[in-house]
């Protein structure tokens, strides 16, 4: 994986693997041909992190209809991905980015220290990123139509 943190739009996205809460791998490059998306947000049960997570679980069948691989990262474990996901009924996989390495690779840096920024990156088939959406202070989170406008745009 990338050190780099030029993860920026039209860029190609940096390739990773990361256990979810189930603890099974998850690659990136296995997703080729397949429009993805990386939602990193600070961390599990907490209030915004939440409301977030519950947005897209509201929304799900709309981002199922896209035919997008939709993912959440935050640095919790494995296992405070699965009760998180479990507490709160998410259909999406949670990905353990325990040493932050990913969302460094991708530049998702908080402002509040050990932190990672809430963020949007949307990857298209061939590995390119479509969208790019960081917040350092992460108090707002992403509007679910945006996200999904995104994933269309990227599919072309």
């Amino acid at each position: 994986m990338s050190k780099s943190t030029n993860a920026g739009v039209g860029s190609q996205a940096p390739d990773f693997t990361l256990p979810d809460g189930e603890g099974n791998q998850w690659r990136l490059s296995d997703q080729q041909g397949k429009v993805v998306v990386l939602l990193f947000y600070p961390g599990d049960e907490t209030p915004i992190c939440t409301r977030q997570m519950c947005s897209v679980r509201d929304n799900w069948e709309d981002y199922v209809a896209t035919g997008a691989e939709v993912v959440g990262l935050s640095t919790n474990t494995v296992a405070s991905h699965k009760d998180f996901a479990e507490h709160h009924n998410l259909p999406l996989r949670l990905l353990a980015d325990v040493d932050r390495k990913v969302a460094d690779a991708y530049g998702a840096k908080s402002l509040v220290p050990g932190k990672v920024a809430r963020s949007v990156f949307v990857i298209d088939g061939s590995g390119a990123i479509r969208y790019r959406d960081v917040r350092p202070l992460g108090l707002f989170r992403p509007k679910d139509e945006e996200i999904i406008e995104a994933i269309r745009a990227a599919q072309g």
